[in-house]
């Protein structure tokens, strides 16, 4: 029996039973060296493999400060995000913040965005855990979930983001080096409200 196989330019062309098989199992080994690959990647990252988006905690509350639409205020303290909507009202999130040592306070602003981003452990957190890789590729075993909101003071990076997470159990609690973890589903919700340029306000 004869398999059909696509060329580059779009025709289709015939080949042997034979060159199909070895087509069939080079793929197969490429499968599993990927697979044994996210494994492995999964065991540098803590290994906790999503098995949903996590839950929406997303409310819409009554806010006293008059802050503009578009404004992100976070409650280290109440462990929650605002998304300000218009004068006296914000969708509010439920987030995991900084563990004792780890909390800061400022303004800053969303200098970019990104869906599925990879992650880079910073330098500061490789010299407290060697034991980090170098880079976390997108996907299921990335600390940063299913979005990235990276905060800019300036031009520059601070380092921190609101991001989602693959450890939902984390969300509401005092967890992270900085960053401001949400489930995945809160994030992508975040994610598609949010403007390049909006103000952060961290309380």
């Amino acid at each position: 029996m004869r398999e059909l196989l696509h060329d580059s330019s779009g025709s289709v062309e015939p080949s042997s039973a034979g060159f199909g098989r070895d087509r069939s199992t080079r793929a197969v080994l490429l499968v599993s060296a990927l697979a044994l690959t996210a494994a492995a990647t999964g065991a540098s990252a803590g290994g906790t493999v999503p098995r949903s988006l996590g839950p929406k905690t997303s409310t819409i509350v009554t806010i006293e400060n008059k802050y503009p639409t578009g404004t992100i205020v976070v409650g280290s303290q109440e462990r929650t995000l605002d998304l300000v909507i218009s004068a006296n009202r914000a969708i509010r999130y439920r987030i995991g913040v900084g563990r004792d040592g780890f909390r800061w306070s400022g303004v800053v602003k969303v200098g970019r965005k990104a869906e599925w981003p990879d992650w880079r452990p910073p330098a500061e957190m490789k010299a407290r855990a060697p034991e980090l890789p170098a880079l976390v590729p997108p996907g299921p075993f990335n600390p940063l979930g299913a979005r990235g909101i990276y905060l800019y003071r300036g031009s520059a990076d601070t380092l921190y983001r609101i991001h989602g997470t693959n450890e939902q159990s984390t969300v509401g609690q005092f967890a992270s080096s900085g960053c401001f973890r949400m489930s995945n589903a809160d994030i992508i919700d975040l994610y598609e409200r949010v403007t390049v340029g909006a103000t952060v306000i961290v309380k």
